[in-house]
């Protein structure tokens, strides 16, 4: 035995082996991702996913929060990922500056989560908060830079890295400047989509994802395969583990693309008639690649407060008082509704006959 071992005990050691690593620096680190993106794709699903809890996913009514915890080594701290995610497809969008804050910025992420078996509502999702992320992360840079000027620059640093700075899209891109991941859910329905339609979308999607730098991964909870491999992308960015160099560019198959891993030349073109092409006036290769998909799949607006469902009738909110005040107030507000309707049927009636 040691000489260090035969003087202390093995609790002595740990004690001491743990304020060394204190002293050393060697804490925990903090990192927060957000989820955000279409109504009901199972944005709460993933995440159980990813802290491995077997539990059924209940609705996001507004911002909910969770956390996870990485063990970094033995008789090291521990990381800590923060997990928000918002509810409500684009509606409840202005809660997201709540994560995205001036003083979040070097240490945040984003997942935007579309419902692959929605076409008909995917990019007004994907538009709508990508379009929104960007303004409050430039918002958010602009009120940091009081504090430190380089903050900009640090994050589109850390933007090229992750694509790679000598990509050979380089001038046709601008990376997203925290870690973006946009995940396909519900492939269980969309692979079994007409194979035309599968094209359309994934050559779409490909594009935008290359287009901003960020991950493509396609997810369903009926995969264990594609549970894992978006476990992964998550775990490198909000605990710096290594990332998966894995590439699946068919459609004919769930996509996984990390970021810069894919190419404009292997897209294509967008799936425009060639009869539309001289019709389509489109100022930017986005704009193009919008009247495409929104031609092929005509867009509904789902950000109308009218669609989300209200949350006091949702069960797991049940409160017996609460909702007994709330039941006797809606009965006096459909009693007075009913009586103003019958006072203004009779001044009706008054005013005819006195005409």
């Amino acid at each position: 035995m040691s000489k260090r071992g035969a003087e202390k005990s093995l609790w002595d050691i740990a004690i001491e082996d743990s304020h060394t690593a204190e002293a050393e620096g060697a804490k925990g680190e903090e990192k927060s991702i957000l989820f955000v993106g279409s109504k009901n794709a199972g944005k709460t699903s993933i995440i159980l996913r990813f802290l491995d809890k077997d539990e059924p996913a209940k609705p996001t009514t507004a911002l909910e929060y969770t956390f996870g915890r990485r063990a970094k080594g033995h008789n090291l701290g521990k990381d800590l990922a923060h997990i928000y995610e918002l509810g409500g497809g684009t509606w409840l969008s202005k809660l997201a500056d709540i994560v995205i804050s001036p003083s979040s910025l070097l240490h945040s992420s984003l997942a935007l989560v579309l419902d692959l078996s929605k076409p008909e509502a995917l990019w007004h999702t994907l538009e709508t908060w990508l379009n929104h992320l960007r303004s409050l992360t430039d918002t958010a840079i602009g009120v940091a830079k009081a504090d430190n000027p380089q903050i900009k620059d640090k994050l589109q640093k850390a933007a090229w890295e992750r694509v790679g700075e000598d990509n050979v899209d380089k001038d046709m891109m601008t990376p997203f400047l925290l870690p973006l991941v946009i995940i396909g859910a519900k492939y269980d329905i969309f692979q079994d989509f007409d194979s035309e339609k599968r094209k359309v979308i994934c050559k779409t999607l490909r594009f935008v994802a290359h287009t901003h730098g960020a991950h493509l991964q396609f997810f369903t909870v009926k995969q264990e395969a594609l549970i894992n491999r978006t476990r992964g992308v998550i775990s490198n960015f909000v605990f710096g583990t290594s990332a998966s160099k894995s590439v699946q560019l068919e459609h004919s198959k769930p996509l996984v693309i990390p970021a810069g891993m894919d190419s404009f030349n292997q897209i294509g073109s967008p799936p425009l008639a060639d009869g539309d092409l001289g019709r389509v006036t489109a100022r930017t290769p986005m704009e193009l690649w919008k009247s495409a998909f929104t031609s092929f799949f005509p867009q509904q607006n789902v950000s109308d407060p009218a669609m989300v469902e209200d949350p006091a009738k949702d069960a797991q909110y049940k409160e017996i008082s609460v909702d007994t005040m709330r039941l006797q107030k809606d009965e006096e507000l459909e009693r007075y509704r009913r009586l103003a309707e019958r006072r203004m049927r009779e001044m009706e009636r008054l005013n005819e006959a006195a005409a």
